[in-house]
């Protein structure tokens, strides 16, 4: 029987300033961990990282890939691990690695794709068994999370962070010294101007950051500030690839929002909340607004004037994009989402009618658990995230919303927008004819906002849209008449609603806080 080899000291050295997850890939590498999964884009950082690791442990540092089999790094003698074209194949190389007699790390990519494979999962889980009395960690390396049922209680999962603020700024240290000693391009950064060229860079890969501050080079032959926002559209290209957020260039600010004069105030006490003079103050970055009420009274306009007025990201969360057909995937979708999300942080999250996306959280099994796993998961992340993710949930039906959503902690405040009263209708109108290039001082607002008693935000846009194009048929300019025209003939969701708006203000009464503090409710244009 093979002797169990002692253990190494588990305790990190003192003032280990190392990035967290490098704290506990080491500590899990020198507890002898046989099996663990790290779920990452960047092959080439974690190689890097996984190097430095075993050069520190002394052990002997293995990669394998379906391409090239497996492969002593750095080359060397040769071990019981060849590399032969015999270690490209799945099962070979699990076996191989068996009888690999060094201190190792032995990194495997990609190698999720042959889980379908009965006889790979077997021979990974005995694998895992033979490898605990052994000083070989095998590593899985792959951008997603795809474990076995076999092989949960035998794998440990860690995510890796993207680069945090000090990688991108080394990096770009570096690509200006490359710049400045080729004498091919200039760079002209102060340090101002150099750290919001790596904030603007924040939640992409290395690679992806390097690419970027490489084309903003060869664009002007010039680095330098102005290619902050070349940097962004690269960031917004990364997320459209990932499928699951949308880029939002949010530019309506809260003076382009009609009424929410009490929410208005909320968010403009916590305009700085994501400042360092508030985290020295002792306060805690804000969590998010879940927004209630009526269709069409500016719950999804404010999410972009939020995040336009704190000069931050807007990023929107599909959750109809989060659920797919493949077991496990949705689960894998959303923390996917979420690790974007932060990793743009500081940023606005807006995720638009949420009681679409959780209904069915509830306890019912049509779709196997899926949806309240995803539920149980977004919950969790809402009550527990450190990032400085302001999260921004709107909503048109409470009968959809589970109640755990509502409990405190989940976010700052529950605010419910209602049908927007007098004054809000006239300075909607008046927001509109504005934007229009209408002078609204040329109108009777007052006249057409009791003609439009108990419209929504939505439907005053509309009518100034329908009055505008009465006007353009009949060649003339727009006038109070096609405006009225136009308020006449429509219809209001207040009217063909009536009931079921009744019952969302009954239930709002005593539960949340009004958006507005006019009598009928706040509004929006």
């Amino acid at each position: 029987m093979t002797p169990t080899p002692t253990p190494e000291p588990l305790t990190a050295s003192a003032g280990d300033d190392r990035p967290r997850f490098i704290r506990d890939l080491d500590t899990l590498i020198r507890a002898r961990y046989p099996l663990v999964y790290l779920v990452s884009w960047e092959e080439q950082r974690v190689d890097a990282l996984l190097e430095d690791l075993a050069n520190t442990h002394g052990k002997t540092l293995y990669q394998w890939s379906v391409m090239r089999g497996l492969k002593r790094h750095g080359g060397g003698s040769r071990n019981a691990a060849s590399g032969d074209e015999d270690s490209r194949e799945p099962r070979n190389v699990l076996m191989a690695i068996e009888k690999i007699d060094e201190p190792s790390i032995v990194v495997l990519k990609d190698f999720h794709a042959y889980f379908q494979d009965a006889a790979v999962v077997r021979g990974l889980r005995e694998l895992a068994h033979s490898l605990k009395t052994t000083y070989t960690t095998v590593i899985l390396l792959s951008p997603t999370l795809s474990i076995p049922t076999e092989l949960e209680k035998e794998i440990t999962v860690l995510d890796v962070p993207l680069p945090t603020f000090q990688d991108l700024y080394q990096l770009l240290k570096d690509i200006a010294a490359v710049v400045r000693k080729s004498g091919k391009a200039t760079v002209s950064l102060t340090r101002d101007q150099a750290e919001q060229v790596v904030k603007a860079a924040q939640g992409l890969t290395l690679t992806e950051a390097e690419n970027a501050f490489a084309k903003a080079v060869a664009d002007d032959q010039r680095l330098d500030g102005s290619d902050i926002s070349l940097i962004l559209q690269e960031k917004r290209q990364v997320i459209r690839k990932g499928g699951l957020l949308e880029y939002y260039s949010a530019e309506e600010t809260l003076s382009d929002v009609g009424g929410l004069d009490l929410l208005k105030q909320w968010l403009q006490r916590r305009s700085n909340a994501f400042s360092e003079a508030a985290r020295q103050f002792g306060l805690p970055e804000p969590k998010g607004l879940l927004l209630l009420g009526v269709q069409g009274c500016g719950k999804s306009l404010m999410a972009k004037a939020v995040a336009a007025q704190w000069r931050l990201p807007l990023l929107r969360l599909d959750m109809g994009r989060i659920f797919s057909g493949l077991v496990g995937s949705s689960e894998e979708n959303l923390r996917r989402a979420i690790q974007m999300a932060e990793g743009v942080a500081p940023v606005v999250l807006w995720v638009d009618e949420v009681e679409k996306g959780l209904a069915g959280s509830t306890g019912g099994t049509l779709d196997g658990g899926v949806t309240a796993r995803v539920f149980g998961t977004f919950l969790t992340w809402l009550q527990e995230k450190k990032g400085p993710v302001f999260v921004v949930a709107t909503a048109n039906r409470i009968d959809g919303l589970p109640p755990e959503l509502l409990r405190k902690g989940r976010f700052d405040e529950i605010f419910f927008v209602d049908l927007p009263g007098a004054r809000e209708r006239r300075d909607i109108l008046g927001i509109h004819l504005g934007r229009r290039g209408r002078d609204a001082r040329s109108f009777d607002l007052d006249a057409l906002a009791r003609k439009a008693e108990a419209f929504s935000g939505a439907e005053l846009e509309q009518a100034v849209i329908s009055g505008l194009y009465d006007a353009f048929s009949e060649g003339k300019q727009l006038e109070q008449r096609h405006l009225e025209t136009a308020i006449g003939e429509t219809f209001p969701i207040a009217t063909t609603m009536r009931e079921e708006i009744g019952r969302l203000r009954e239930w709002a009464k005593h539960r949340t806080r009004p958006a507005s503090s006019t009598a009928r409710g706040g509004g929006a244009a």
